[in-house]
Order: C-alpha cells, then structure tokens, then sequence
C-alpha cells in the first residue's frame, strides 16, 4: 500500500469509503509536505482543489483595516481545512488566511472530481454535511468570544475546549489569541485557581472541576 493511500484513510472524512473509492481518492489527490509559518492560502484567495489536513497544526485567522492579527481557530490533523460553503461552483474561496504552526501534511484533493463522488456516495454526502455544520459551529464560537465571552468566559472556553493547546502554547500566545492582556490571564487562572477549578503545577493546567468550568461560559 502506497504512502498517499495510508495518509488518506488517516483523514476522518474518508474512514468510511471502499477500498475501491480509496483509490479513487488516490488518483485525484496529492500529497504535499508545508514548514512551520509558511502559508497554505491568503484570504480572497480561491483553489481548486479541497485541503484535508493529514498532520500538523494551521492557524486560521483574518487582518482587519489596521493590519492587525485577529485569530479565529486551530485546525487538528485529520481534519477538512478548506471553507465550503457550496457545491455550485467549481472553485472554492477563501474567506480567511492559513498558516502552519508546525511542520505538516496537507492532501490536496481535486474538488470537481471529488464532487463527482459525493453524487455517487451517501456516506460522503452525510460527511460534507457534517463538515459544514463543523465548520458553522467554529464560527460560532468565534462569535461568542469576541463578542459575547468576558475574560473569564473566554479563557474557561478554551480550557474547556482544547486543554492540549492551552498547555503547549505560552501564556503570551494565548492572551494574543483570545484578545485580552497577560496579566488579565494570569489573573484569571489564579481565580480558576483559588476557586478549585483547575489545578496548576510547573505551568501545566489539569482541569479539577469540568461542571464548574462549563457553567462560566454555558451561564
């Protein structure tokens, strides 16, 4: 089995196909190797081709009037990237900008031969669904912090959400990303802290109470 096959069946939105709709896949797709910080797409851009990440980690955010960074979400490995939002046209747009934030695989797959497939297959009819209603729920989100969330809600969110990050990422990058100052961070993490909600040890965050996280940002 060759090392294209192995990275697709890798990527959730394949897991179900055929050995015989894997190849397929295999026939319309490349297999494409990007560094740390390089970009796989700007914002107005538009491809032809879907993005599946394999492995590694893209940050997808947008520049406002000021030239100014404002970060929207993290895409996981294994995960659709490409923002769809139809099936009529035959070239997808790009909405945001994507960075790696370490080394990674991207399957580029042609989106006129995958669409193709997905008239012909149920199961990856369901997927796309899915995929979109992902991806309308990250936006979601998005909306809620930076919009909704105070400083506690935003930071017990992303505790909540995505803890491995949290804990990879240093406390500088983090205030970065959710829009508010370090030491409003620090201060919200000793709250967390002094109120039995999340332990802290060597800078390392494990969450003590889940219910009582949740309901800062649940109400």
């Amino acid at each position: 089995m060759n090392e294209k096959i192995n990275y697709i069946k890798k990527i959730n939105f394949f897991k179900s196909l055929k050995n015989e709709e894997i190849k397929i896949i295999d026939t319309i797709s490349n297999i494409i190797r990007y560094p740390q910080k390089s970009i796989l797409y700007y914002e107005n851009d538009s491809h032809n081709k879907i993005f599946f990440l394999v492995s590694g980690l893209l940050k997808v955010y947008k520049i406002d009037k000021f030239d100014n960074e404002i970060f929207l979400y993290h895409i996981q490995e294994s995960s659709l990237i490409s923002e769809l939002t139809t099936l009529n046209n035959n070239s997808i747009q790009c909405f945001s900008n994507a960075e790696f934030m370490e080394d990674s695989i991207i399957l580029e797959v042609d989106f006129i031969e995958l669409k193709k497939l997905l008239s012909s297959n149920n199961i990856l009819n369901t997927k796309f669904i899915n995929e979109v209603l992902f991806k309308t729920q990250q936006l979601h989100c998005v909306v809620n912090r930076e919009l909704v969330f105070d400083a506690t809600a935003k930071v017990a969110y992303m505790l909540s959400d995505d803890l491995k990050m949290f804990n990879t990422l240093q406390r500088q990058e983090i205030s970065f990303m959710l829009h508010i100052q370090p030491e409003t961070l620090s201060r919200v993490l000793k709250k967390l802290k002094r109120n039995n909600i999340i332990e802290i040890e060597n800078s390392n965050i494990t969450i003590a109470d889940y219910a009582s996280l949740q309901k800062i940002y649940r109400g």
